[in-house]
């Protein structure tokens, strides 16, 4: 099986783009985030004629996930538990959901398509909205993980952090007055990964690959980017990795996302996959 990660930034502007590299590149799953559109507005007939069934979460233009797979997709969810919401100006419990994530399951991989907060600034209420998403998550995949050892389950998107510093190569971004890199932000990153997933791509791939540079100040071309999109798997999931890719040149061309495909390779049953790496 063959399954990617994808923030496309637009899936009505960048359709052609997607469904063109999941066919190139035969994926089997794909985890799209800021799909920025509702159910009925995504391009549906594109991703059906090319073999794909969806499985998607959009409440408005903002923000947004979805699922394409090959396979029939099942037990469909659109939170997790305890995930917090956010209204700005406002406090409590019962504060609405954004469309920040979608669950399903794939001939037996339990995967999350994931968009979380970005945070904003340094002392902004979205950042704590940030912080609390991180903790539900946690809390959910050790919940997850404990409860179903033997099941591959995996967490992609983008998670809007560079845990480590080879991961900035922005220099815009800087600790202690930035977001992404916070020590707050960076332990909850390490948090959910000591939560029963682990990075099954970073000891696959050449170090310092970035995944997003945003779109000012030529910071493609200057390779001034970061690595903020992730496939945490658990255990049975990792064991099932036999290789994994960042697919940088999706970066190039016209009207490109600002980030870019993360792609793992699972040997699961009687798969027996030799495709190659592509960094």
């Amino acid at each position: 099986m063959r399954i990617a990660t994808w923030n496309v930034n637009s899936i009505r502007t960048r359709v052609g783009r997607v469904v063109d590299w999941m066919v190139r590149e035969d994926v089997d799953v794909l985890a799209m985030q800021e799909i920025k559109c509702k159910p009925e507005q995504f391009p549906h007939e594109a991703f059906e004629e090319a073999g794909y069934e969806l499985a998607i979460h959009g409440l408005n233009q903002w923000n947004g996930v979805a699922i394409a797979s090959r396979a029939p997709i099942t037990e469909v969810e659109t939170e997790f538990p305890n995930m917090p919401g956010f209204l700005k100006g406002h406090d409590g419990p019962d504060l609405p959901k954004e469309a920040r994530a979608i669950g399903a399951t794939v001939d037996g991989v339990r995967v999350w398509s994931l968009y979380v907060p970005n945070g904003r600034s340094l002392g902004d209420p979205h950042l704590h909205y940030k912080l609390d998403w991180y903790a539900a998550l946690t809390d959910y995949a050790r919940a997850e993980t404990t409860a179903h050892p033997e099941r591959p389950f995996a967490l992609m998107g983008d998670f809007n952090v560079a845990p480590l510093d080879i991961d900035n190569g922005d220099p815009t971004v800087v600790v202690g007055q930035t977001t992404h890199v916070s020590p707050e932000e960076r332990a909850a990153f390490f948090a959910l990964e000591n939560a029963g997933v682990t990075d099954v791509v970073r000891a696959r791939v050449p170090e310092g690959l970035y995944t997003y540079w945003d779109y000012k100040q030529l910071r493609f071309p200057r390779n001034e980017g970061l690595r903020i999109d992730f496939i945490l798997g658990s255990a049975a999931f990792a064991e099932a990795v036999t290789s994994a890719s960042i697919h940088r040149d999706e970066r190039k061309g016209d009207a490109p996302s600002d980030h870019v495909p993360v792609l793992v390779d699972l040997a699961l049953g009687d798969d027996d996959d030799d495709r190659p790496m592509i960094f």
